[in-house]
């Protein structure tokens, strides 16, 4: 062994013997047999976005390729607006190839449309939330350098007079092409697959979000990896879940249309009605799903309280964003069919959605299951500090290569010189993240170099708080800790500052995800001998009732809304929150018409919950439930007022002469009247004629 190690040793005579690797040249060969991921893809001539999506259309123009409830939009038809939106673009905002658009819309038709329209174009789609604040969106859209912000009705407000917003809804209302257009702009964009298809933010250690910059190639290859695994396929119903701030919305639109799948979104704030959602996945007969475990976990429970049905027709789950273990993964398979592929699916944004997967054996009982092996096309490495290979089951830093690597950080050469490694001429991703990898060549994540954390799928760095929290003049310091997996705590330096004032600077600055959910004022923070902060110092946080009341605007109880909201467990972050409006729900009896969770997230504290709940018109829903009949009111033809008034002749005598009475006996065998019941319910439901109904108007 000594012998075949030393003949393996690079001959450098200056070099120390600890940057020296002890991987023998057989243990090497065979790390690198387990990166093998070369295979062919299918031998398409296109490069592009935009030229996948128009070649799906030519294929099967009339498919459905989005739903929204009850509109929908066939590949044709989707076309159709896009060419509409992104010739607008062209001609009246004179984008030009490779130029930043940003867009900020809730989720919605308008929301596909946008974000193809820009692809076409041959813009860079940069996705805002409209759940950040104003100050936070203006940071980003100076840090892109945007001319212009894609709009629609509901985010109208979000933008200053000093941002140049299009409001998508005056263009695609009225869909009409202006005569005075350069209809051969389109074709004059020319795309060759190395320009930048969109720009999606991460959070950065230095208190600036890093905007992460990836190819039309590195997209379309990323797809063509899902689709060869068979985890994503043109006969497809892709529920669109994630947020515009996560990159897996992008593969749900986008990488949909571009298989020829169909995508069914989800109305604004739907992602947080477990009881919609449920009802979107059997009613659309959702069969792919990408989500965070957590939510996934939350959803599973909604489900299981109330007795619901699994979902028959799902072919595959991607779990992404967090780590998956059995627990929850048996938790999962009660409620899909035993065909249904859940797979653990990591990929940091640099590397382009997914860099290695793991198909879940569902009978493996292990805490925390691997995140499997590299995607077609990929190259996982395991490297120790100089950049040596590691032997099997030792943990050290990833470095990912292959087709998805991004093209750096947008106008932030230094952090892209640091996360760029060129190793044997190509060029490696440095994750930060720690691995190992087990003798069947399957990674398992243990952790990070560094204070990054993961919460419920956002990648947040620590440092990007704490600079926020900073810039308060009247702190100084302060340190910002992950806790119980499902909360962020800020610890603060400060005599003369409250947690209001704390909250109330961080919502204007940070998304909502970031916003610490517990803030601690000391005197002092703890320090270790070197003088740095003693994190295993820092006072644990204490959820207790007391500390919730005090914290809120009243001292004391106003009345019973406020007893009994104290009773249901209050949450810290969106996923609680979900949970607490469903309990809200139960126990004060109002439905989602009534009273959306939207509000209860804006305004978050007992006290202002007390307040919305008492606006609610309390009813028994349970013992009448109305339905949405999509009611079309109009003033009655004269065709229709005579049929009307025919039937008023015929039937408003004393005694009804031309009423027909019929009466059906059964003769053999026996009837259930709660069937009989129940089959004219589903014939009601079924036509609406059946449950038209008549308003008098005096003056007619």
């Amino acid at each position: 062994m000594l012998h075949q190690q030393f003949t393996s040793f690079d001959c450098t005579p200056n070099k120390p013997i600890y940057e020296l690797s002890l991987v023998l040249p057989n243990e090497q060969y065979l790390m690198q047999s387990l990166n093998n991921t070369q295979i062919s893809f299918s031998s398409s001539p296109l490069t592009c976005i935009r030229h996948e999506f128009v070649y799906q259309v030519m294929k099967h123009p009339q498919k459905l390729a989005v739903e929204l409830d009850e509109q929908s939009l066939t590949y044709a038809e989707l076309l159709y607006y896009v060419q509409v939106l992104s010739l607008t673009l062209l001609n009246e905002y004179l984008v030009a190839p490779g130029e930043a658009v940003c867009q900020c819309v809730e989720r919605s038709l308008s929301m596909v449309i946008g974000i193809m329209a820009i692809e076409m174009a041959g813009g860079v789609y940069c996705p805002l939330s409209p759940r950040d604040p104003q100050h936070r969106l203006h940071t980003l859209t100076q840090q892109t350098r945007s001319r212009l912000v894609l709009i629609h009705h509901l985010t109208k407000t979000k933008f200053d007079d000093y941002t140049v917003s299009l409001d998508m809804d005056s263009i695609l209302i009225i869909n009409k092409l202006n005569t005075n257009m350069d209809y051969n702009c389109l074709s004059s964009v020319i795309m060759k697959g190395e320009e930048i298809a969109y720009i999606i933010f991460t959070s950065g250690s230095t208190g600036t979000p890093k905007a992460v910059q990836l190819r039309q190639q590195n997209f379309i290859n990323s797809i063509a990896g899902f689709v060869q695994i068979d985890a994503l396929h043109e006969d497809d119903v892709t529920i669109q879940i994630a947020s515009s701030t996560f990159d897996a919305h992008i593969q749900e639109i986008v990488g949909s249309l571009i298989c020829g799948a169909t995508i069914v979104m989800l109305h604004p704030q739907g992602n947080m009605d477990f009881q919609y959602i449920n009802h979107i996945l059997h009613d659309k007969q959702v069969t792919y799903l990408v989500a965070v475990p957590s939510y996934l976990n939350h959803l599973c429970d909604f489900l299981k309280q109330n007795r619901f049905p699994p979902w028959i027709l799902m072919r595959n789950i991607n779990c992404v964003g967090e780590s998956v273990s059995s627990a929850f993964v048996e938790v999962l398979i009660q409620f899909v069919v035993e065909s249904c592929r859940i797979w653990n699916l990591y990929g940091p944004a640099e590397v382009t959605l997914g860099t290695s997967c793991h198909l879940i054996d569902v009978t493996t009982h292990m805490r925390n299951l691997p995140i499997g092996k590299s995607l077609p096309h990929y190259i996982c490495l395991l490297l120790n500090n100089f950049f040596q290979p590691v032997v099997i089951q030792e943990e050290s830093e990833l470095f990912i290569g292959g087709v998805g690597v991004f093209a750096g950080y947008l106008r932030r050469d230094d952090l892209t010189a640091k996360a760029l490694v060129d190793i044997d001429g190509q060029l490696y991703y440095r994750t930060g993240d720690l691995v190992t990898m087990d003798n069947n060549g399957l990674l398992h994540y243990q952790g990070r170099k560094d204070h990054q954390i993961k919460l419920h799928g956002q990648r947040i760095e620590l440092g990007e708080i704490e600079r926020c929290l900073l810039n308060i003049t009247s702190i100084s310091a302060c340190v910002v800790t992950k806790w119980k997996d499902d909360y962020l705590v800020a610890y603060v330096q400060s005599s003369d500052i409250s947690e209001q004032e704390l909250r109330e600077h961080c919502q204007s600055h940070l998304p909502p995800h970031m916003i610490p959910s517990i803030f601690i004022i000391l005197e002092k923070l703890p320090l270790n001998a070197n003088g740095k902060i003693d994190r295993k110092q820092l006072p644990s946080p204490d959820f207790s009732l007391s500390t919730l009341l005090s914290s809120d605007k009243s001292d004391t109880l106003f009345n019973q809304f406020e007893e009994r909201i104290l009773t249901i467990c209050v949450g810290g972050h969106s996923l609680l929150f979900i949970e607490l409006y469903h309990h809200y729900q139960s126990v004060f009896n109002f439905d989602a018409h009534t009273l959306s969770i939207a509000p209860f997230l804006q305004q978050p504290t007992i006290f202002q919950h007390s307040q919305l709940l008492q606006t609610v018109i309390i009813n028994d829903i349970k013992a009448t439930q109305w339905y949405t009949l999509h009611i079309n009111e109009g003033i009655a033809s004269f065709a229709q007022e005579r049929i009307f008034l025919d039937e008023q002749v015929r039937f408003s005598s004393d005694i009804a002469i031309y009423n027909e009475v019929s009466t059906l006996q059964v003769v053999q065998g026996s009837l259930s009247f709660n069937r009989l019941l129940q089959a004219l319910r589903h014939v009601l439901n079924k036509h609406k004629i059946l449950r038209t109904s008549l308003i008098f108007n005096n003056d007619d």
